[in-house]
């Protein structure tokens, strides 16, 4: 099991990258998205892998993180989601959006994803939705935000205003983006955040 390459970028082309480990180059899937995000040919690089193995063929897919490769392993865990389909996903969908999409039932967001059609993301929010929590997600956001004191409270904080912008009409994944964008404070009330989300929701 391959958990991860470090080494030189070497190479991108059309759906994978070519990175040079002590002179062994290793094809590695990787989304659009993620491949974005990565530095030019020639620096070093570090990508958590998926080793898929079939009859005819190893391949390995790439993550910037090992969130990403952990929610990937959920997503090909599903019946009907393959690898490919995995990665369409998670570049449609960031790792985090994707959970409370599945939590919230966002059949909508789920279906934003390239093959993925109603019926399946209905199957993919059935089979996931008691493997993911929404409070360890909200926890490590406010965590990244740098709240250390009060984390419990901020992230129930965070989860009301996502409840109440849902039960004004606004769409659960589309909450949580918005609710994610306000940069909050200890001394900040639900109603706070819920005015500050507001406004990145009308931009």
């Amino acid at each position: 099991m391959i958990s991860y390459l470090r080494g030189t970028l070497a190479a991108f082309e059309e759906d994978k990258i070519i990175i040079d480990v002590g002179g062994v180059g290793y094809g590695v899937f990787m989304s659009g998205q993620a491949m974005g995000r990565l530095p030019a040919v020639g620096n070093e690089v570090k990508i958590h892998t998926y080793l898929n193995v079939k009859e005819d063929a190893m391949q390995l897919y790439g993550f910037l993180s090992r969130d990403d490769l952990t929610v990937f392993k959920l997503l090909i865990g599903v019946n009907g989601i393959g690898p490919k389909g995995g990665l369409g996903i998670l570049a449609a969908l960031s790792p985090d959006d994707l959970r409370f999409a599945v939590l919230s039932g966002d059949v909508k967001a789920i279906c934003a994803a390239p093959g993925i059609g109603k019926k399946t993301a209905e199957k993919l929010i059935l089979e996931l939705k008691d493997k993911l929590n929404l409070e360890d997600t909200l926890d490590r956001i406010a965590s990244e935000a740098g709240s250390v004191a009060g984390t419990e409270s901020h992230s129930q904080i965070q989860s009301e205003a996502v409840q109440a912008l849902v039960a004004l009409g606004y769409g659960s994944t589309e909450a949580l983006r918005a609710v994610r964008q306000v940069e909050t404070e200890e001394s900040m009330e639900t109603e706070d955040v819920l005015k500050l989300a507001l406004k990145y929701m009308t931009l």
